[in-house]
């Protein structure tokens, strides 16, 4: 026999030979003294020991749950030969009072997640095994069941029935406390031009909704993420996110926020003047297609339209819109810049044509000889495309055809018209021209030609004929 065994065994035998006048069926409370490999001495008052099956002392899984120095409560099922207990009808009765007491009043307990099971988590609380729903682990909902696991947390017990057998607990309940518990001094910062960190609980395609503590939560809209168009808030963040956010608005009635990010950031227009400049050619994306025109991004946080009327007609309704794509890249020719506004104009040029892009424009003046596209026709006239920016207005008057021809034959939208500019303010919003006066200049020039070939040819006798033609040119003119 071993030095402990023999330890053991005397002590068992003491406790044979001192135990005091205690009744069956009685409770006490007492702490183990010992643990053999059959029975564990309880130390119960005085000098008094009883034992008890080690058996007792083990969990559902057969794992001893005590140790020496525990204390624990057992009834007295024995006082023949010595003090026998069990824990058989009160085993965990004062955990199981204090998990009681806990329920009552409404107080956290310690847990540990022990494990995933169908619709929630098994608990450990004390020595007792509790039930977690899954909606109650968190305040934001839980995507993966196994983060939890082998955490310990602060839960309150919501259920607790079967003399604390069956046990109900939450964490969200202590979550929401503690957020109500902070939401006054949280609410009291939370006020337009404040910078405040917080959490990203839900991504939509509009936006983003982020916690700033105490369960106070604003909208951060997707338009205010970034200086750059985004396809949807999932492209800048996602749940979980940890933000340095500026509260932008707040309504008082609601208590509805409105915040930024992107406000932390530069303004890309800050620099414009700077980077870019009226004529300047350069690389753009189109980055969206509206009825009026395309969006054009020259910049990280820069965007431009490129008109309707800037690309050329094809002679179909929309027809510009089909011939580009979103995404697309190319060569960019800027009309106009508006710093105050934050916008800018731009047309599409096609590569290494920027040069006589740019002497298209610079051409259109008052006589000047050009030739166009018909973009449509309207009740007083015909427009005619020039270059990027620049659409002209053919009057009926000065079509050149009869009064009854059919226009629309006669000028087919997308074909090309040869013309006359006639009136041209600088900026190009109003540009009249005719085709009538094409006619006209080429029968000048004819009689111009005609004159002067007379001249060269003719003697002092035929310089009379020659006087008359340039007469006939200068009534013209007038």
């Amino acid at each position: 026999m071993s030095e402990q065994d023999e330890d053991f065994a005397a002590l068992f035998e003491a406790s044979t030979k001192t135990a005091r006048q205690f009744q069956q069926g009685q409770t006490v409370a007492g702490t183990i003294v010992a643990i053999g490999p059959k029975v564990a001495l309880v130390h119960v008052g005085g000098k008094s020991e009883a034992q008890i099956e080690v058996g007792e002392l083990k969990d559902a899984d057969g794992d001893i749950e005590f140790s020496v120095g525990d204390r624990l409560d057992a009834r007295i099922v024995s006082t023949a030969g010595g003090l026998v207990l069990s824990r058989r009808g009160v085993r965990s009765a004062a955990t199981q009072r204090e998990l009681e007491d806990a329920y009552a009043s409404g107080l956290a307990v310690e847990g540990r997640v022990e494990r995933s099971v169908k619709g929630g988590y098994e608990v450990r609380v004390a020595r007792e095994r509790a039930f977690c729903p899954i909606s109650q682990i968190d305040i934001a909902r839980t995507t993966d069941p196994e983060v939890h696991v082998g955490q310990t947390y602060a839960f309150r017990i919501i259920e607790f029935k079967d003399g604390g057998k069956d046990l109900v607990v939450s964490r969200r309940a202590v979550l929401e406390e503690e957020q109500r518990a902070a939401a006054d001094a949280v609410r009291a910062s939370i006020v337009p031009g404040a910078v405040l960190p917080g959490r990203v609980t839900s991504v939509l395609d509009f936006g983003a909704f982020v916690d700033l503590g105490g369960g106070i939560q604003g909208l951060l809209h997707v338009s205010e993420m970034s200086w750059s168009r985004l396809p949807s808030a999932a492209a800048m963040v996602a749940v979980g996110d940890r933000l340095t956010v500026k509260v932008l608005r707040v309504d008082e009635a609601t208590g509805k926020m409105s915040l930024g990010l992107k406000q932390l950031q530069d303004d890309p227009w800050t620099a414009v003047a700077t980077q870019f400049a009226v004529g300047q050619v350069l690389q753009g994306r189109i980055s969206r297609i509206a009825d009026f025109g395309a969006f054009v991004e020259l910049a990280p946080g820069v965007e431009a339209l490129a008109h309707a009327s800037t690309f050329p007609p094809t002679g179909r309704s929309g027809g510009w819109a089909k011939a580009i794509a979103v995404g697309q890249i190319s060569a960019f020719e800027i009309l106009t810049i508006d710093l105050t506004q934050k916008r800018m104009g731009v047309a599409m040029v096609e590569e290494g044509s920027a040069r006589a892009a740019s002497a298209a424009q610079s051409a259109i003046v008052a006589g000047a000889l050009v030739t166009g596209k018909v973009e449509r026709h309207e009740k007083f006239g015909i427009f005619v495309y020039l270059a990027p920016g620049r659409t002209a207005l053919l009057p009926f008057a000065e079509t050149g055809v009869d009064r009854d021809a059919d226009l629309l034959k006669a000028f087919p939208p997308g074909s090309d018209v040869q013309v006359v500019v006639l009136e041209a303010d600088p900026d190009g919003r109003r540009i009249r021209v005719s085709k009538k006066a094409v006619a006209e200049q080429q029968e000048q020039a004819e009689l111009r030609d005609y004159a002067s070939r007379q001249d060269a040819s003719a003697g002092p006798s035929m310089g009379s004929l020659a006087d008359k033609l340039r007469g006939a040119l200068s009534t013209r003119k007038s």
